[in-house]
């Protein structure tokens, strides 16, 4: 099966953002080496970002084979593939900057609106690439 147009060029530019997450598992050598003053939360925080962009990254690759498979096409197309790998950008995104700061950081700041963003726009990927899959 080959990929479409618009898998291809999501498939690319998501490929590309794993040199992006092999810093960031560079980076978490370093934290973990205590290298960089961080709060206990704020190593938490950076596991999760981490983690959350090396699965979602992983699972949207996954996610734009099969919204081929179904043969989805227009909005709901661009939904199914899109979804997931805005997701591990969003969600990465609102563990890393919610949990910014200097001094004794203990709690998220205000940006951690993105990660809640992160979930609904991972729902909406999968829900409507499952539903495309159970229809086609």
């Amino acid at each position: 099966m080959e990929l479409t147009d618009a898998s291809r060029y999501i498939a690319g530019a998501v490929l590309l953002t794993i040199v992006g997450i092999e810093f960031g598992g560079w980076f978490m050598t370093q934290i973990v080496r205590g290298k960089v003053a961080m709060t206990t939360f704020q190593k938490t925080f950076a596991r999760a970002g981490h983690a959350h962009a090396g699965v979602l990254v992983t699972l949207s690759l996954v996610t734009l084979v099969l919204a081929d498979s179904a043969g989805l096409h227009g909005a709901l197309g661009w939904l199914a593939r899109i979804g997931v790998p805005a997701s591990a950008a969003l969600i990465s995104a609102g563990f890393f900057f919610s949990s910014m700061g200097r001094g004794e950081v203990t709690k998220p700041n205000g940006l951690i609106w993105l990660v809640w963003l992160g979930a609904l726009s991972l729902g909406v990927g999968v829900v409507t690439l499952g539903i495309g899959l159970l229809a086609a």
